[in-house]
């Protein structure tokens, strides 16, 4: 289970989503979308086109070209004593290829997204076709979704304790907004919410049939509005990957020149740990990411080496506490130029 903490209007979570779903798509793979506010035909309407070949080398050449041209004028403007320090690739086209990269710009074709199986969960189409019946374990659009959600892995052949029979393939499932109040749930309105774990209870059951299926899952959960932590704790131990996004829209930072060739930062807030009981927690502090004309990239953050007198003294102070924050990883930037793009 990968679990996402969604952005505070949730622009870049979203983002995030329809890539791992589009990348079920270039891959192969069935898809099964759950959604309890957008309609899911609408979301895969809405993946970002893949950038293929020589189209693939034309589209990150023309970033790589910005990125550098962007490079000159800031060394225009640091002292020369800093030139000589290594710089942070920002450019796709130096680090190694990971999966398929994505124009943000165009949407994927019709012809592409037929090519695949998927399926889809739309809460209020369900909640229709069956009155709602409250139980003591389970609220009924989570009890519905994990029924939809057995139901496939057993019927299209994901068991993996029965054999497929035909091609093998994965199942990818994403489940959009997990929690919020558009699927009966009360965590994000009340501190005290009167099911207040209904939530953990789904994920629990959750985590037993992906174990034992082929499949892997995405789950968006609006963090910002659940007010009792101690749920957001749950959450974040009955998933394997944990991955807060923090936007720059709307806040301080969004003015504030340490951060303006960013958009937004990544807290990894867990991380999988093999052959061992308990998940490992990321000691990374230092990323952030930027949504480009055609590209969104995860980068390191690097500081920038001074800022001009006319900046603020909030804002410098701003600075040095960032920098000991980032102290430990921004010995690792100086020398690394991985990041990861999509």
């Amino acid at each position: 289970i990968v679990s996402t903490e969604e952005d505070k209007y949730g622009l870049y979570s979203n983002l995030l989503f329809k890539y791992f779903l589009a990348e079920g798509v270039v891959c192969g793979h069935e898809l099964f979308v759950a959604s309890a506010k957008e309609h899911p035909d609408n979301i895969l309407k809405e993946l970002p086109a893949p950038l293929l070949d020589d189209t693939c080398r034309n589209e990150l050449g023309e970033e790589a070209t910005a990125v550098k041209s962007e490079d000159f004028q800031d060394s225009m403007k640091i002292a020369w004593r800093y030139q000589n320090l290594p710089k942070i690739e920002a450019s796709p086209m130096t680090s190694t290829k990971f999966g398929h990269y994505y124009d943000i710009s165009k949407t994927m074709s019709p012809e592409l997204c037929q090519s695949i199986k998927w399926h889809s969960f739309y809460l209020p189409e369900e909640l229709s076709l069956q009155p709602k019946m409250k139980t003591c374990a389970m609220n009924s659009a989570y009890r519905k979704l994990l029924q939809s959600i057995q139901r496939i892995i057993y019927h299209e052949g994901f068991d993996g304790s029965d054999p497929q029979k035909k091609q093998k393939n994965i199942l990818r499932i994403g489940i959009h907004s997990l929690g919020s109040m558009l699927w009966g749930d009360d965590i994000c309105s009340s501190d005290t919410p009167e099911d207040v774990h209904s939530l953990t209870k789904f994920l629990y059951v959750l985590r037993g049939l992906l174990r034992k299926s082929l499949s892997a899952c995405i789950i968006t959960v609006p963090a910002h509005l659940i007010q009792n932590k101690a749920i957001m704790e749950r959450v974040t131990n009955l998933s394997d990957i944990v991955v807060g996004l923090e936007s720059f829209i709307g806040s301080e930072r969004e003015t504030n020149p340490l951060y303006k060739d960013y958009h937004g930062l990544v807290h990894v807030r867990q991380i999988p740990r093999l052959n061992s009981l308990i998940c490992d927690v990321s000691d990374t502090k230092d990323l952030a990411f930027r949504l480009k004309r055609k590209l969104f990239t995860i980068e390191r953050l690097h500081l920038p080496p001074d800022l001009s007198d006319t900046v603020s003294r909030a804002s410098k102070q701003d600075l040095a506490e960032s920098a000991k924050l980032l102290s430990s990883g921004c010995g690792a930037m100086a020398i690394g130029k991985k990041h990861l793009d999509f």
